[in-house]
């Protein structure tokens, strides 16, 4: 019985950061609780069937997992208004207790240390509908131009449990995945992976097994219906050959035909800096989506209508961001970064949208040129809101500032310049790949590896742009033919390099610290001092 009282004394005191609160809810989505931490999660074998007539999906989950310890009662993960209509082990019906979102399952049979064991939980209603995704998450029901189902899910942050039942937390990772879509017959589903067969099943409805052989993250498990065709194709790289699958809407095959030429030189760009795309055994697919995109691991939903730029506008104001289409580029970079490495809480986002906002400017620097780049990034600042912090509280499944973009993209840009060595910067971008591949991450472990190789111990860069919402101020003044310089910032004793022009040669490193220190100046004029832009800081000249 274990487990079972522990959910009476399991309320946790209100959380509040700033103005935001988190409710007990928030708590069992997003921590480790003893119901979810005895339990690991190696393969998911998804079956959903999908109604489009009344809005409903239903079917089941065998999660075959390995015991940690010996316990008796799980937590799954399915969001209002779904619910669970049974749960079976070892061919017998176990007692589900429902608590908001959360179901915890009073296991009967016994759960040794160490064992493998399979769990299917079956599950039926509507789910949430999303108004406006992929920023409020769920399944999107829309129609194409010629009035027939568009059907597609997206629910990252809100969470996968929005539309099936699982464990719902980005610490684990199943070792593989098969997903089961179940449509009517003259509909396509499009999921994660490859496809493995089609079933054309008595009742009017052919069902579509996917397979995927990689880890992967919850929010990433994706349904697409439609009246797809695919385009195959076939790409060379550092895995060996690539299968490409672009999945459109009967009517845009020309369209896309033309428009997805960019896949390869982006691929190509990526792997130069990255290292190895991600899920060579899985495939790369485009698939075309009813909303703006999504970066569903090996079947990126696609949905910027054949624009250049982010549905036609450029992020950055320079003109650079008008020549390649945003999503394709920015959703295809997760693969690496948040695909290949995850965060293991949702609180450390900045992993994923950090690294892959600075892509990018590194896909810009591939077609366009270094100075193309640096334009494109410094543009991407006017974004910055500096409101919140990036990084927020942790396990109550909290999201930190969108600043996790475009000053997250900026201070990766700041580490780059310290270095002044850019295939250094490349190799440090390859290494984290290679090191964390398909693994789950932590902040910690990120800042610790990147210390490593820069040699310098990065964590007071890392806290003035994760953890405050102001960024550095470089205060400077003039003393004869000395310049006179020091940070003023949130975090003590705040020691990150920076480049200045101290002479009519161009920039160099300096080492400013919190007190005062100096550094001769040999410029012809002193009025032509300036900071370099590609750091992204406040300077100020003061007496």
């Amino acid at each position: 019985m274990r487990g079972i009282p522990m959910l009476c004394m399991a309320l946790l005191a209100t959380l509040t950061a700033g103005a935001q609160q988190f409710s007990r809810a928030d708590t069992l989505r997003g921590s480790i609780t003893p119901q979810r931490a005895w339990w690991d999660v190696t393969s998911y074998d998804l079956h959903v069937q999908v109604n489009p007539d009344d809005s409903t999906f239903s079917g089941f989950n065998t999660i075959t997992y390995q015991v940690l310890k010996t316990d008796s009662v799980m937590q799954i993960d399915l969001q209002v208004p779904m619910v669970i209509d049974s749960v079976v082990q070892d061919k017998k019906s176990l007692t589900v207790i429902r608590d908001g979102n959360a179901w915890f399952i009073k296991m009967v049979s016994l759960q040794a240390k160490d064992k493998s064991k399979k769990i299917t939980v079956y599950y039926s209603g509507k789910p949430r509908k999303a108004l406006k995704a992929p920023w409020d998450g769920g399944v999107v029901w829309a129609k194409d131009e010629k009035g027939r189902p568009w059907i597609a899910t997206a629910c990252q942050g809100l969470g996968a449990s929005i539309w099936w039942p699982n464990k719902d937390t980005q610490s684990d990772e199943p070792e593989d995945m098969t997903i089961s879509v179940t449509v009517p017959a003259d509909l396509t589903d499009v999921s994660n992976g490859r496809l493995k067969k089609t079933i054309d099943n008595p009742d009017g409805t052919k069902t579509f097994v996917w397979y995927v052989g990689s880890p992967i993250n919850n929010y990433d498990v994706a349904v697409n219906v439609g009246n797809y065709i695919e385009m195959k194709d076939t790409w060379h790289g550092e895995g060996g050959k690539l299968d490409l699958g672009f999945w459109v809407l009967d009517y845009n095959e020309d369209k896309a035909r033309e428009h997805f030429k960019v896949v390869k030189p982006m691929l190509k760009c990526f792997e130069y800096w990255f290292g190895k795309y991600p899920f060579y055994k899985d495939s790369y697919k485009l698939i075309e989506a009813p909303f703006l995109g999504m970066e569903h691991q090996s079947g990126v939903a696609y949905g910027n209508k054949y624009l250049m730029g982010y549905s036609g506008r450029d992020l950055s104001g320079t003109g650079w961001g008008l020549k390649w289409d945003f999503l394709i580029i920015h959703e295809s970079g997760h693969e690496w970064f948040g695909n290949s490495i995850t965060s293991k809480d949702l609180a450390d986002m900045w992993i994923h949208e950090s690294f892959t906002n600075y892509s990018e400017t590194l896909f810009t620097e591939c077609q366009y040129g270094h100075k193309a780049a640096e334009e494109y990034v410094q543009g991407i600042r006017k974004n910055i809101l500096n409101d919140v912090p990036i990084i927020p509280p942790y396990g109550v499944n909290a999201e930190g500032s969108g600043d996790m973009y475009y000053k997250g993209a900026n201070m990766l840009h700041n580490i780059r310049q310290i270095m002044e060595d850019d295939e250094a910067f490349r190799q440090l971008l390859r290494g984290l790949n290679k090191t964390f591949y398909h693994q789950t991450v932590t902040t910690q472990e990120i800042e610790q590896y990147m210390s490593q190789v820069v040699g310098m111990n990065l964590s007071k860069v890392f806290d003035q742009y994760l953890r405050h919402t102001t960024i550095p101020t470089l205060e400077y003044r003039f003393n004869g033919q000395q310049i006179q310089y020091r940070w003023v910032s949130d975090v003590k004793d705040f020691n990150m390099p920076v480049k200045v022009k101290l002479s009519d040669n161009g920039f160099k490193l300096i080492y400013p610290g919190t007190l005062w220190r100096s550094s001769n100046i040999t410029l012809s004029n002193l009025k032509n001092f300036e900071v370099d832009k590609n750091f992204y800081i406040n300077s100020k000249q003061v007496k």
